[in-house]
Protein backbone atom coordinates (compact mmCIF):
# COMPACT_ATOMS: atom_id res chain seq x y z
CA UNK A 1 0.00 0.00 0.00
CA UNK A 2 1.75 3.14 -0.78
CA UNK A 3 1.91 5.74 2.17
CA UNK A 4 1.85 9.69 0.91
CA UNK A 5 4.32 12.20 1.61
CA UNK A 6 3.77 15.50 3.40
CA UNK A 7 6.75 17.59 2.85
CA UNK A 8 7.93 20.38 5.09
CA UNK A 9 9.24 23.57 3.81
CA UNK A 10 13.04 22.88 4.92
CA UNK A 11 13.17 19.74 2.25
CA UNK A 12 14.68 21.03 -1.36
CA UNK A 13 12.49 21.02 -3.96
CA UNK A 14 14.40 18.58 -6.04
CA UNK A 15 14.03 16.26 -3.71
CA UNK A 16 10.27 17.07 -4.01
CA UNK A 17 10.45 16.77 -7.59
CA UNK A 18 12.20 13.71 -7.93
CA UNK A 19 10.00 11.57 -6.09
CA UNK A 20 7.32 12.72 -7.90
CA UNK A 21 9.11 11.85 -11.01
CA UNK A 22 9.04 8.59 -9.49
CA UNK A 23 5.00 8.33 -8.67
CA UNK A 24 5.19 9.08 -5.22
CA UNK A 25 2.46 10.71 -4.19
CA UNK A 26 3.56 14.24 -2.43
CA UNK A 27 2.40 16.96 -1.19
CA UNK A 28 4.14 20.66 0.29
CA UNK A 29 3.55 22.36 3.19
CA UNK A 30 3.36 25.09 0.85
CA UNK A 31 0.77 23.53 -1.41
CA UNK A 32 -1.23 22.79 1.49
CA UNK A 33 -1.12 26.40 2.53
CA UNK A 34 0.71 25.05 5.83
CA UNK A 35 3.98 26.53 5.36
CA UNK A 36 3.81 28.77 8.42
CA UNK A 37 2.12 26.26 11.20
CA UNK A 38 4.13 25.97 14.03
CA UNK A 39 6.46 22.18 14.45
CA UNK A 40 3.22 20.65 15.92
CA UNK A 41 0.68 21.55 14.12
CA UNK A 42 2.43 20.62 10.98
CA UNK A 43 2.80 17.10 12.54
CA UNK A 44 -0.80 17.23 13.30
CA UNK A 45 -1.55 18.46 9.98
CA UNK A 46 0.44 15.11 7.98
CA UNK A 47 -1.38 13.13 10.31
CA UNK A 48 -4.78 13.90 9.70
CA UNK A 49 -4.15 14.26 6.11
CA UNK A 50 -3.00 10.30 6.25
CA UNK A 51 0.11 11.33 5.39
CA UNK A 52 3.97 10.65 6.60
CA UNK A 53 5.50 13.76 7.47
CA UNK A 54 9.19 13.92 5.83
CA UNK A 55 11.53 16.60 7.23
CA UNK A 56 15.30 17.66 7.35
CA UNK A 57 14.70 19.61 10.86
CA UNK A 58 16.27 18.05 13.43
CA UNK A 59 14.18 20.13 16.18
CA UNK A 60 11.06 18.70 14.48
CA UNK A 61 12.68 15.08 14.47
CA UNK A 62 13.08 15.31 18.24
CA UNK A 63 9.62 16.57 18.31
CA UNK A 64 8.45 13.55 15.98
CA UNK A 65 9.85 11.27 18.55
CA UNK A 66 8.41 12.56 21.82
CA UNK A 67 5.10 12.54 19.62
CA UNK A 68 5.39 8.96 18.91
CA UNK A 69 6.59 8.01 22.47
CA UNK A 70 3.72 9.91 23.81
CA UNK A 71 1.17 8.09 21.18
CA UNK A 72 2.69 4.59 22.19
CA UNK A 73 2.09 5.02 25.88
CA UNK A 74 -1.90 6.18 25.60
CA UNK A 75 -2.45 2.97 23.17
CA UNK A 76 -0.58 0.74 26.10
CA UNK A 77 -2.71 2.40 28.93
CA UNK A 78 -5.87 1.75 26.77
CA UNK A 79 -4.70 -1.55 26.28
CA UNK A 80 -4.53 -2.34 29.64
CA UNK A 81 -8.08 -0.50 30.79
CA UNK A 82 -9.41 -2.74 28.13
CA UNK A 83 -10.63 0.01 26.03
CA UNK A 84 -8.22 -0.80 22.83
CA UNK A 85 -9.79 -2.88 20.06
CA UNK A 86 -6.37 -4.43 19.98
CA UNK A 87 -6.65 -5.23 23.77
Amino acid sequence: MPVGLYMDHHVPRPITSGLRLRGVDVLTAAEDGADRLADPDLLDRATSLGRVLFSQDQDRQLEIRSWCRSAAELREEAVARGTSKEG
